[in-house]
């Protein structure tokens, strides 16, 4: 069922080498990989040097990265996608048009990593917040991804509830969130992705885990399927892991027209 990997990552921001990541994606069985490197085009100061200290600097290194996926087009058989992962931040949506419309990838999926300028996956953020307070940021979460369903700027959207992978954040997300996201998502184009980037690890569950992804199958929304890997070796272990859940759930993921 998992024919193609949306969300992978190179060495061009957080992950390995595209080669490697190819001869993984190919040993895996997949008809494509997508590698889709972290961009943000809105962080300024020392949100702005901080990312740069990461590498996650695409909006400036896409064209090389572009040459290097062009050559490795060259050495399979398989489909390669020249895309990009790109944090959305809400006001900022014609920075990030005019970026995409400049750089014309192959798809944009579009993530929601903080809330006022808090990555939601630092939980050092969050450690000193009361209940009120964790509550805010993940009401603050939700409003902000639905919001990016609702722009039409992205085709796919990444790790739908990515407070959970969040220990001080976990739980904090409701029926009424859940709802708020599936309702947004029904009306989009935007595709919602089912991320395997921790369910081998300490956090165990798919993205959406079982509540949201209830309410997204409730109102007819389809899937596209991410690995999230950064490695070579998650790519295998973690399409065989999304080949189960698919059969779990009943549902044949949907695939992007290229």
């Amino acid at each position: 069922m998992v024919r193609f990997d949306y969300h992978t990552h190179s060495n061009y921001s957080d992950g390995h080498f595209i080669p490697g990541m190819v001869r993984a994606a190919e040993a895996a069985g997949l008809d494509g990989i997508g590698f889709a490197d972290h961009c943000n085009v809105t962080a300024e100061g020392d949100a702005r040097r901080r990312l740069d200290g990461l590498g996650f600097a695409l909006d400036e290194t896409y064209p090389r990265r572009r040459e290097g996926i062009e050559w490795a087009r060259t050495e399979t058989d398989i489909a390669i996608y020249d895309a990009v992962e790109m944090d959305y931040v809400p006001g900022r949506e014609a920075d990030i048009a005019a970026f995409l419309d400049e750089a014309a990838f192959d798809y944009a999926i579009g993530s929601v990593h903080s809330v006022d300028g808090d990555d939601v996956q630092w939980s050092e953020n969050f450690v000193g917040l009361d209940d009120e307070g964790r509550r805010a940021v993940v009401d603050g979460y939700y409003d902000a991804l639905a919001a990016l369903a609702e722009t039409e700027l992205f085709e796919i959207a990444a790790h739908a509830d990515l407070v959970e992978r969040t220990p001080e954040l976990r739980g904090y997300s409701t029926a009424e969130h859940y709802e708020q996201v599936a309702a947004a998502f029904a009306d989009s184009s935007t595709i919602p992705e089912i991320n395997a980037g921790r369910v081998l690890d300490e956090y165990g569950e798919f993205h959406p885990a079982p509540g949201l992804l209830d309410s997204l199958l409730d109102h007819g929304v389809e899937f596209v399927i991410g690995t999230d890997s950064h490695r070579p070796e998650e790519i295998g272990d973690r399409v065989d892991a999304l080949e189960a859940h698919l059969d779990d759930l009943g549902i044949e993921p949907a695939t992007l027209s290229l």
